[in-house]
């Protein structure tokens, strides 16, 4: 359990400097350069991430149960996954009404993939992982949103064609995760 919320810590941790230590931030870049701090900063990001792997497949072998939910609570993490995958599809095409109306959907579809899970897991580990990530994400959002209002950022609106391709893409990527990745990576084949 302690290299998952290591890896929580280290992870979730330098994805907030930019909403708790903006000038901290700003800083170390003008110091070291871009180039320099993204590195160092992916550095701190990837090791975090391959804890939280490692802890949380450690701690699955051992869990600490703190309620069983049921059984529906898996048809509803399998639906609410579906509009998450959409948000993450929307965040990479540009000029989508989603990406639009949202400005953060990445951001946005861990919300809701973060909830689906804890909604659907009763472990202390999932507890964390996902509690972790659904307060992250809450935290950020509202950050990154207040950001863009004080800025005056509108993100494009393009051809409803930009639309169909992130509706169409995060269906076909949420059904090949669901179907095929799902179960041989995490070990939980949802359907």
């Amino acid at each position: 359990m302690s290299f998952l919320v290591a890896g929580l810590l280290l992870f979730l941790g330098t994805h907030l400097i930019r909403v708790f230590a903006t000038s901290w931030r700003s800083e170390q870049i003008a110091r070291m350069g871009p180039r320099a701090w993204r590195g160092l900063y992916s550095a701190f990001a990837l090791l975090g991430f391959a804890l939280i792997i490692w802890g949380y497949g450690e701690a699955r072998l051992v869990p600490t149960v703190l309620w069983v939910p049921p059984v529906w609570t898996r048809h509803l993490a399998a639906l609410l996954t579906l509009p998450a995958f959409i948000l993450l599809v929307a965040a990479y095409v540009p000029g989508s009404r989603i990406k639009a109306a949202i400005g953060h959907p990445m951001v946005a579809g861990t919300k809701l993939w973060a909830l689906s899970h804890l909604l659907a897991n009763g472990n202390l580990a999932d507890v964390l992982l996902f509690g972790g990530f659904l307060s992250w994400a809450v935290v950020v959002f509202a950050a990154a949103r207040r950001r863009d209002r004080e800025a005056g950022v509108r993100y494009p609106v393009g051809p409803p064609s930009r639309d169909a391709i992130v509706m169409i893409g995060g269906i076909v990527a949420w059904a090949v995760f669901a179907r095929f990745l799902h179960g041989p990576l995490i070990g939980v084949q949802p359907f």
